[in-house]
């Protein structure tokens, strides 16, 4: 028989004690990373009394693959909408947190004496707390109703987000000899740039394409397609200069926001869930006690900069991002811990070779201390706010509580202005970056086509790739000049006073430029002409485009086309009715929000209507819909049943959700005896003369309702089986077919058949 390849045995053996001591953890209700963590190290070599994997290699590959699901499935989760419309409070409070996690942690790393890039890539790992370990914990607690949890969820959103750059820069860094500020700004440039390009092509296309194809793509064929467009980007991600991980990101961004976007998470989470799970064994392979050992006073250290930093930072930043003090503390005391993205960036720095060897073990060390406080944590929150509530003055404490962002009042010539330039600078930003990704394509792959395709007609073909490089990009340039010209915001500032003409003016006048710029830049690459021809000829052209009316209906569809795919997932949800009520944010004033349950399949409470299950008696929460496949049922009567798989929306304060929370858990405990059969037996029984069913009918005999079991047919010596009418009278020498379960079948047989001879056999 052929050896097994090693990769095949590595595999076994890593999956196995894998799932070995996850059943472990998640009896002692410990993370799973941490399990996994634990794993690898028990297969690693750096544990001389378990078998030991042969071949680090192909786990590392294993290991990388894994980093691309995860991020492909943090993008799935993410929506640059969802940022949008979270306002600034989410934005300050994680700029904040990161900036000063990222302080302390250089600043341990130098009190050490450790090199720079350590010291980069250690303030870089300190600086993102971790999703899964603060989910998972939520979850554990039964927190992930209370109010606090969803300001926490959308914080970490954002830093992951920043994380994805944070790779980006520190790449960037690591590839040149002295980070400068011209590195930093090129790397952001050229994030910015791929991000809106690929995003804006993505939105463009993928979801019309999965529209279209819909009816076609089944749930494997659909599992292939998005793993095979992550992998595509993952490659185009590279081929560019970032990272794979980046790329997949990306295009998870992408899938979010199309109308597939639920089935694709469902269908990615398996895939996610092995390799992720090989990634943190990977993680644990590489820890070694000996360094461990070596590094005891370092590991203690950035453990306590984590837990003072990210409670007083963190609780600082919330605040400050208009939270009130007790909540703040609830957020700031949840963060600290440090997880995925730390080993991600510590898998980055070892592979470009700029970081130590001992850090990487040093951050899975700090990892899964942190981790293993972070419910304590959690608790010691609100002792923490009573103590400092108690020696705080009074006053302090309510300005504390008082302290929030300002926020534009909404009214006056300054907030249009300000809203104006910023969608004015979007659109141009938007068209600018697609403007050049097509005078670059067509420059550097169209135009030497055309060459050979014209021997000998050098001029021609130049003029030829211009001519189309033009028209292609006509589109976009016409939009950047007009778009928002005849917005309101522009009308009211035109008719508000003379003074805002000038400065309207201008406004135009610099998209002109731009415009300009690239007509001029393609002709001066394409022509041996005078600039001054060519600014001349550049201004003609965009006049032409302005004056075109083809140009203006293209460009408005194409607009129009976009945002309908951009908005296709929420017309879907709305379609479905799945709309929040417009009173649930002014709840949180009350400290009152809606939270969502779902009824588990085994849940006891199915099948109960409200008024039976009492909720608002028991909880003191009112159910405002119930969410059923694809019906919304708002506002339901007290009659209304609960099916399996329902979402419940339910309105309440933090402990009455969590208490109903607690209470579906332990009704969704499945309740089986132990050794009970319920298989189902077929069996045939004959009727003699002294059985009691002779002359009563099969709706009176109490088959059905008193021994749970049924009459399948009535046996004639025909080829098939007779339908038993109900109200048809037993008659003797009937023989029937039954079926039910074994113990409900012998009461049946020994009620209606007194004599062990007229007892049919087992089949």
């Amino acid at each position: 028989m052929a050896e097994l390849p090693a990769l095949v045995k590595d595999l076994a053996l890593i999956l196995v004690v894998a799932g070995a001591v996850t059943l472990l953890f998640k009896r002692l209700r410990q993370p799973l990373v941490l399990g996994y963590i634990v794993a690898g190290y028990l297969v690693s070599p750096h544990m001389p009394y378990t078998l030991s994997v042969m071949d680090t290699s192909n786990v590392k590959t294993w290991a990388d693959i894994g980093v691309i699901f995860l991020l492909f499935s943090l993008g799935l989760d993410f929506s640059f909408k969802k940022i949008l419309k979270m306002g600034a409070a989410p934005v300050i409070a994680a700029v904040t947190i990161i900036f000063c996690m990222m302080l302390s942690g250089y600043a341990v790393a130098d009190l050490f004496g450790w090199s720079q890039m350590d010291s980069i890539f250690l303030a870089g790992m300190l600086a993102m707390s971790s999703t899964t370990i603060i989910y998972k914990a939520f979850d554990d607690m039964g927190l992930r109703q209370q109010h606090f949890t969803g300001m926490v969820m959308s914080v970490l959103i954002l830093e992951d987000i920043l994380a994805i750059v944070m790779m980006v820069m520190l790449s960037t860094i690591a590839n040149g000899s002295n980070p400068d500020g011209s590195q930093v700004l090129g790397s952001i440039f050229s994030i910015v740039f791929f991000l809106v390009l690929w995003f804006v092509v993505g939105i463009a296309f993928l979801p019309m394409f999965l529209r279209h194809a819909r009816r076609l793509i089944n749930d494997e064929t659909m599992l292939v397609v998005a793993i095979g467009l992550c992998c595509l980007m993952a490659v185009v991600s590279a081929q560019v200069g970032f990272s794979s991980a980046f790329g997949a990101f990306v295009m998870g961004s992408i899938m979010a926001e199309t109308v597939e976007a639920e089935r694709i998470i469902k269908l990615v989470e398996p895939v996610k869930n092995l390799f992720g799970a090989i990634f943190f064994v990977s993680v644990g392979m590489l820890v070694d006690p000996a360094v461990l050992s070596s590094y005891a006073w370092p590991i203690c250290a950035i453990v306590l900069t984590i837990l003072i930093g990210q409670s007083v930072f963190g609780s600082m930043a919330y605040l400050i991002s208009g939270q009130t003090l007790r909540t703040a503390m609830k957020c700031g005391f949840s963060m600290a811990q440090i997880g995925e993205f730390a080993f991600i960036i510590a898998s980055l720095g070892l592979s470009l070779g700029v970081i130590s060897q001992f850090l990487y073990p040093v951050v899975v060390a700090v990892s899964v201390i942190t981790t293993f406080l972070t419910p304590y944590m959690i608790r010691a929150a609100e002792p923490c706010y009573g103590r400092l509530e108690r020696y705080l003055p009074h006053r302090l404490t309510a300005a504390l509580n008082h302290i929030t962002v300002g926020h534009p009042s909404g009214k006056g010539s300054r907030h249009l202005w300000r809203s104006m330039l910023r969608q004015m600078g979007l659109n141009t930003l938007v068209y600018a970056i697609l403007s050049t990704t097509v005078t670059a394509i067509m420059l550097t792959f169209f135009l030497p086509f055309v060459r050979h395709l014209l021997p000998g007609w050098h001029w021609t073909a130049n003029a030829v790739c211009g001519t189309l490089t033009i028209l292609a990009m006509s589109p976009f340039l016409r939009a950047m000049v007009m778009k928002k010209n005849h917005s309101e915001e522009f009308k009211r500032l035109w008719a508000e006073s003379r003074l805002n003409h000038l400065p309207l003016l201008f406004t135009i006048l610099v998209r002109v430029v731009i415009a300009c710029s690239f007509v001029f830049y393609v002709c001066n690459y394409l022509s041996r002409f005078a600039n001054a021809l060519i600014i001349a000829l550049a201004v003609g052209v965009l006049v032409l485009m302005v004056m075109s009316r083809w140009l203006k209906h293209s460009s408005i569809r194409l607009e129009r086309m976009f945002v309908q795919n951009l908005r296709s997932r929420d017309i879907e949800v709305q379609a479905h009715l799945y709309k929040r009520p417009r009173y649930a944010a002014r709840l949180l004033d009350r400290n009152i929000h809606m939270s969502e349950l779902e009824v588990g399949q085994d849940c006891v409470w199915a099948g109960h209507s409200l008024r039976e299950l009492a909720f608002r008696q028991q909880f003191g929460v009112h159910v405002c819909s119930i969410i059923r496949g694809t019906v919304h049922i708002n506002i339901p009567d007290a009659r209304e049943l609960i099916f399996p798989g329902d979402r419940l929306q339910v309105i309440g304060d933090d402990s009455q959700l969590s208490r109903m929370a607690e209470a579906m858990r332990a009704a969704c405990i499945q309740r089986v005896v132990p050794g009970e059969d319920h298989e189902m037996v077929l069996r045939h029984m004959a009727v003699d003369g002294c059985s009691p069913l002779v002359g009563v009918t099969l709706q009176d005999s109490g088959i059905r309702d008193r021994y749970n079991c049924m009459v399948v047919g009535l046996e004639e010596g025909k080829e098939t089986l007779s339908q038993m009418p109900p109200g048809r009278k037993f008659r003797k020498g009937d023989i029937l077919w039954v079926v039910g379960e074994a113990a409900n079948l012998e009461a049946l047989l020994d009620a209606a058949s007194p004599s062990p001879a007229s007892q049919g056999k087992n089949h």
